[in-house]
């Protein structure tokens, strides 16, 4: 499931960390990169040893896990801490899927990457090129969103980085790990909570609103890993 998440952050909260960012060193992204695509990455990402990396990964995590669209459609069991890239000058990263398994920098843990997600923090009209190209079964699908936004799909889809041809495209990107790990289910389950609130909004807490919200719950517990 690709899913547009809007206003996750606000536009101050875009502008403070965009101030902040601009303050401090980038460096290559090839220091996080495996061997494969290495041969297919070129930006920058913010230094994690910066000063300013935990708490502006802190407060990507805290306003991405208070989303009530994020919350339902990922069903988080774990966030890696966001991290921050900057695509200019030509800068993209060609066709790759994420690996499957990543350790928290924090606290060492090795987590499962089931959804990878994008929160825009340039607007399209800051930068030329630089879209989010996703590939999945049902085709390819461009994705250019507005600063504050961010796009969620699954993490073994193949997808690149379009070159940016003129103006700098940042973002801040991470990885989580759910507590249901297979995509369809994952995705049957926000459907049917997207369903439920629509039905709840018409009907109030009926009774068949009610048993319907009982179902999603027993496949909450038949398809969740603890």
């Amino acid at each position: 499931m690709l899913l547009h998440i809007p206003q996750v952050l606000t536009a101050t909260e875009v502008a403070h960390i965009r101030d902040t960012l601009d303050t401090q060193g980038w460096v290559d992204g090839l220091r996080t990169t495996g061997p494969q695509a290495a041969h297919v990455k070129r930006n920058l990402q913010l230094d994690t040893a910066s000063p300013a990396f935990a708490p502006l990964s802190q407060r990507i995590a805290a306003a991405l896990q208070r989303h009530p669209l994020f919350a339902s459609a990922v069903l988080p069991a774990h966030l890696l801490p966001p991290m921050f890239n900057r695509y200019e000058g030509g800068g993209q990263y060609g066709n790759h899927i994420d690996n499957a398994i990543q350790t928290d920098r924090f606290t060492g843990q090795q987590v499962r990457t089931d959804v990878s997600v994008t929160v825009f923090l340039s607007g399209p009209d800051e930068y030329d090129g630089g879209e989010l190209i996703v590939e999945d079964s049902f085709g390819t699908h461009e994705v250019k969103l507005d600063a504050g936004d961010a796009i969620i799909y699954p993490s073994t889809s193949l997808h690149r980085v379009e070159p940016v041809t003129s103006g700098a495209r940042v973002a801040s990107f991470l990885w989580a790990q759910s507590l249901v790990r297979d995509a369809w289910r994952r995705s049957m389950l926000f459907e049917l909570d997207m369903t439920l609130l629509k039905l709840r909004h018409q009907l109030g807490d009926s009774a068949e609103v009610v048993a319907l919200t009982g179902h999603y719950h027993k496949l909450l517990q038949q398809w969740v890993a603890l």
